[in-house]
């Protein structure tokens, strides 16, 4: 069994975070003994926060808002994946001197879409909402389902296509404004925009949601969000929140610093039930 562990979330804000409880029901389901703490660092103090952490004996590291870009510049090797993204949400202590970084975001979405909800992206006509660093996260995994078509829309529709240009060699992807996404039903639509958690939506033609399309919001709170419920006044009988998304991409920073990897399903029921 591993001896104690320190690890932390480092963002700002921060003290919202469910990551301390998650982290906690996935180390008792192994005996561990983890201290995972959060620490509200503004971005001039980031870099030093991460340094003085694992100097002094800190063993991995989750990075949320607004410091993941610059987590992927701190850290001396990245994953594949954070690499693409440009961003690292984990960091795993490889020795005293020796950050690694990963992004596991976009796994721990698909997960939750594909094994816990039953979404079938393989094949599907997806639409992605916003063009920022949360799309770019979890680009690169939504393409290796092999979607059959993927639209990025943005508000300023040239971020749209710059991303969609970045990414072209994964998969063919188009871009347009919100208001010029196709006027006919999409399969899948993510909304990667933190319009919801303002209690907006983006302003998508009528026809783009129908009953069978799937509406997955990456925000996430107690109830449901403005996306969900607009999606929901718009015929979809299948509107999720990011809960799962969240605790899945824990999941998986909690294999990379453990060597094993959490069950999920209770976790996910707890958050349900608080």
């Amino acid at each position: 069994m591993p001896g104690p562990g320190r690890f932390v979330l480092f963002g700002h804000p921060v003290s919202h975070s469910w990551s301390p409880f998650i982290h906690g029901m996935f180390a008792r389901q192994f005996d561990h003994v983890v201290d995972y703490k959060v620490q509200d660092v503004p971005p001039d103090g980031f870099r030093h926060a991460v340094i003085n952490f694992f100097v002094a004996g800190g063993g991995g590291a989750n990075v949320t808002l607004p410091h993941k870009p610059e987590a992927a510049e701190i850290v001396n090797d990245l994953s594949a994946r954070a690499e693409r993204a440009r961003a690292v949400n984990t960091i795993v202590r490889r020795s005293a001197t020796e950050l690694y970084g990963e992004n596991t975001d976009g796994v721990g979405l698909v997960t939750d879409l594909t094994r816990n909800l039953g979404v079938t992206v393989g094949g599907s006509r997806l639409l992605i909402l916003g063009a920022g660093g949360a799309t770019r996260g979890v680009l690169a995994p939504l393409l290796e389902q092999e979607p059959r078509e993927v639209r990025i829309a943005n508000r300023t529709p040239e971020r749209a296509r710059q991303l969609a240009e970045e990414f072209a060699d994964l998969g063919e992807i188009s871009a347009s404004g919100f208001a010029a996404v196709e006027n006919k039903p999409w399969d899948v639509v993510i909304n990667a925009t933190a319009a919801s958690l303002a209690g907006e939506v983006p302003e998508l033609p009528p026809r783009t949601i129908a009953n069978e399309t799937v509406c997955y919001d990456m925000a996430y709170g107690r109830g449901d969000t403005a996306f969900m419920r607009w999606a929901a006044e718009r015929g979809s009988q299948r509107a999720y929140k990011g809960w799962g998304m969240l605790v899945e991409q824990a999941a998986e920073s909690y294999l990379l610093w453990h060597g094993v990897r959490p069950e999920t399903q209770s976790v996910m029921g707890a958050l349900d039930r608080l």
